[in-house]
């Protein structure tokens, strides 16, 4: 069997793996590696909601993978043309068989969800595919070739620094030199690798880089997908115990108690599922507690806190951390949290 063949099998056979074991291990970090609280979640969390915010984590990646492989393997087609073998070469193999179509939606995708600070990197890696493919298909056209390989990532170049100018000084003078770079680099890197490189170098610099992303990429991906929340994360008010005493008629329209009554509490964690008999909570040191329905006062829902941001640095008042999907997205109306999801009781100062 061909080495690619069978390379491919074992991909397509651990490729779905992946996602599971991601999963598995987000589970075992929100039990605290504790066997019997793991089982409880992977009792009662929803595989939709998991898939859902894996697949909300993890959108980005997809435009990393087919962008930086479709790059080294038409790299490698075009400078080492006798050892693009698709019958032995994974790298190939992917190449070949990926067609325009799926590159473009990379791209757009890319667009829209990498943050602002990566769109240089993606600008740079869409020039690329195009010049490479460029030279591949009509290499008896210089003018083609000397348009879309050198005109064109100048003029985009061009265009870039004169949008991104003001944030690369700001992002230095902020001593942001990761944000900087970022920013700065790819513009102009972008007009070096719009032809082929030496081909005695091509298939071990090629392959080399496929198989260091290959390895890094999942690191990086799980290191993410470990910071999601999977569970809502809720404020419960619970009653003393002696309430259970008190008979309530069911015509009764409620009172709420006196603030600060003796035996009250606010249980702040990660809501797991309500039954006929408890409502089952992750508090926030990782412990279970199984409250009885008839203490349950009230129960509110606390959004995810926002994310501090790292950087300070915009382009024209666009936050270089935000994405044009949240630039898109319609933003929550700022109102006064509630008091209990800081822990604390209605009229507790």
């Amino acid at each position: 069997m061909a080495g690619a063949r069978q390379a491919q099998q074992w991909l397509l056979t651990l490729l779905p793996a992946f996602p599971v074991l991601l999963l598995v291990l987000r589970l075992w970090q929100l039990s605290r590696q504790d066997m019997s609280t793991m089982l409880l979640l992977v009792q009662y969390v929803s595989p939709l909601g998991l898939l859902s915010a894996l697949l909300i984590a993890l959108v980005w990646a997809f435009p990393v993978v087919v962008l930086t492989f479709g790059v080294l393997g038409r790299l490698l087609r075009l400078s080492a043309p006798d050892r693009f073998d698709p019958e032995r070469s994974l790298l190939a193999s992917g190449t070949a068989r990926t067609p325009g179509w799926v590159l473009t939606a990379a791209v757009a995708l890319g667009a829209l969800t990498w943050q602002l600070r990566f769109l240089p990197s993606l600008l740079m890696l869409g020039l690329w595919l195009l010049a490479l493919r460029t030279r591949y298909l009509h290499p008896q056209e210089p003018t083609r070739i000397l348009l879309v390989s050198v005109a064109l990532p100048l003029a985009a170049a061009v265009l870039a620094y004169s949008v991104l100018g003001p944030a690369i000084w700001s992002a230095v003078q902020e001593g942001e030199l990761a944000t900087a770079a970022l920013l700065a680099v790819p513009p102009a890197a972008t007009v070096l690798l719009t032809g082929p490189i030496p081909g005695w170098i091509a298939p071990a610099l090629t392959h080399g880089l496929a198989f260091t992303v290959a390895a890094v990429l999942p690191v990086v991906m799980g290191a993410v997908f470990l910071r999601v929340p999977l569970l809502p994360t809720a404020a419960i008010e619970v009653a003393p115990k002696e309430a259970d005493a008190v008979h309530v008629p069911s015509d009764a329209t409620p009172v709420p108690p006196p603030a600060g009554e003796a035996g009250t509490e606010v249980v702040l964690g990660a809501l797991i599922t309500v039954t006929d008999t408890s409502t089952i909570v992750l508090d926030q040191t990782a412990g279970v507690r199984f409250l009885p329905n008839g203490q349950v006062r009230s129960q509110v829902l606390c959004p995810q806190a926002a994310a501090v941001p790292y950087s300070l640095v915009s382009v024209r008042g666009w936050p270089v951390e935000e994405t044009a999907l949240d630039w898109m997205m319609p933003r929550r109306p700022l109102t006064d949290p509630d008091v209990r999801c800081a822990g604390r009781l209605p009229g507790e100062g």
